[in-house]
């Protein structure tokens, strides 16, 4: 049995420790990492009830349930820190940013030590494909917030629109890796290369300017 809970007191703890000893400036990054495992905790246990309550077989929990829930759940954070604090457009996408690549980080040690790791390959593609994909999920919505919520009339229907767009590339990824065989690898490449993509336009994109 995989005690998740314990796993995510022994990666808090010191993220705790540090934010105290950074300073304020500091604080912020270390507070959303911690709100992005917190959130990827509380995903796991709803995900387990949800299956239980629809009897959900594994693909339909990993292609169904999951996405719905993780994206909902990674949004939560980010959608307080818009309403409490009304940061900056930057602020908004490096926040989201840092959620997602929290969340991605504890699902990996998560499935690391309930797997093992002794499949070098294997765990290399899946860790740079999960990574990609939540960070990709989180640069849709961050960016996307950072622009809808400058306009009031946008606000809802946005935030609703990236949050759909982010769970459908969720489910996409989940229903390819689920699959299986080539199409599990495709999955893992396809993130990574739609992230490259996206940086290599945004500096020739600069470079223009």
């Amino acid at each position: 049995m995989t005690y998740i809970e314990n796993i995510f007191l022994c990666m808090v703890s010191p993220l705790l420790v540090a934010a105290l000893c950074m300073g304020r400036r500091q604080l912020r990054f270390f507070l959303f990492c911690m709100a992005g495992m917190g959130v990827c905790l509380l995903s796991a246990y709803i995900n387990t009830f949800l299956a239980a309550v629809c009897q959900a077989d594994a693909l339909a929990a990993t292609a169904e349930i999951a996405p719905v829930v993780e994206e909902m759940m990674k949004l939560l954070p980010l959608v307080f820190y818009l309403l409490v604090f009304e940061p900056e457009g930057d602020k908004i996408k490096a926040a989201a940013i840092t959620i997602a690549l929290a969340f991605a980080t504890f699902e990996n040690v998560c499935y690391l030590i309930q797997n093992g790791a002794d499949r070098f390959s294997f765990i290399f593609f899946r860790g740079f494909g999960t990574g990609a994909m939540h960070v990709l999920c989180g640069l849709i919505v961050g960016g996307g917030l950072a622009y809808t919520w400058r306009r009031t009339w946008l606000k809802v229907a946005g935030t609703c629109g990236l949050l759909g767009a982010a769970i459908t590339l969720h489910a996409t990824y989940n229903l390819l890796i689920a699959y299986g065989g080539a199409a599990q690898y495709i999955a893992y490449a396809l993130p990574v290369l739609l992230v490259a993509a996206g940086r290599w336009s945004v500096f020739r994109l600069s470079r223009r300017k």
